[in-house]
């Protein structure tokens, strides 16, 4: 029997199949799960209908966060197919793309402020808020995506790094208000990864050369590293895990500073 089998997955965020979104998708499918999926808008419902297929679901819904009343109307949608689910992954993002390179005092508004923590971080307690009630079945889990920018100061990172340290405390107060209810929420921080989304931070390529020369294992992680991790957070296996954030990077994130030639 494949260890996520009888359990349903409502997956925020997948762009393309390079997301990490999708990597984590592929493996809760193949590891018996049942998918249902939004798209932010309709420039991406072919996109998004196309992948799911692939994972043999037909319920794909659209979902905005960043619209009012978007993520209750997609859960509306979503109970005329389910009763109720047992995984939610969050992988949503965003940032001002000109504040995502130079100095951060310099470039940094209070739009781009503003926006990129409503929908980085808010987004994820709006959609705890609005779906506890249908996250029933055993060890129910809740998973959302960081990264190491969130902890340390990186170049170019800027107020998504803020917005990502603000996901992550969000993390543990949700686990913490809604562990009652038997609701884990943790949250994966991934090493950079060739994604879209990560296409709009500058000098990208030079992080993706340097990790990959200094991590303890000497290569990036792919989604289907990361995935498999997500699959496990949604077990019964770790049924005991909450509040935490979970580096799957290669070791990156325990380096003080690269090996001195």
């Amino acid at each position: 029997m494949k260890f996520l089998e009888g359990k349903k997955a409502l997956v925020l965020g997948i762009a393309s199949n390079r997301s990490i979104a999708w990597g984590i998708s592929d493996s809760l499918r193949k590891n018996g799960a049942e998918l249902a999926f939004t798209y932010q808008n309709d420039k991406l419902k072919d996109r998004v209908d196309k992948l799911a297929r692939e994972c043999d679901s037909d319920i794909i819904m659209p979902c905005d966060v960043s619209e009012e009343g978007s993520i209750k109307n997609m859960l509306d949608q979503l109970s005329k197919k389910w009763t109720e689910f047992d995984i939610i992954v969050h992988s949503l993002a965003f940032a001002p793309r000109e504040e995502l390179e130079g100095n951060y005092v310099d470039k940094t508004t209070k739009e781009g402020f503003l926006s990129a923590h409503s929908i980085s971080s808010y987004s994820l307690l709006e959609l705890c808020k609005e779906a506890k009630p249908m996250l029933k079945g055993s060890n129910p889990s809740v998973i959302s995506l960081s990264y190491l920018g969130a902890v340390r100061g990186m170049p170019n990172y800027n107020v998504m790094g803020v917005a990502k340290a603000s996901l992550e405390a969000n993390v543990r107060y949700l686990a913490y208000a809604m562990g009652a209810e038997n609701i884990r929420v943790n949250c994966i921080s991934a090493g950079p990864i060739k994604t879209l989304a990560a296409a709009g931070i500058s000098d990208f390529r030079k992080m993706l050369d340097h990790v990959e020369k200094n991590a303890p294992l000497r290569r990036n992680v792919t989604i289907q590293e990361v995935g498999d991790t997500a699959s496990f957070l949604a077990s019964d296996g770790a049924s005991g895990i909450t509040g935490q954030v979970l580096y799957v990077d290669s070791g990156f994130n325990i380096i003080g500073m690269p090996a001195i030639d």
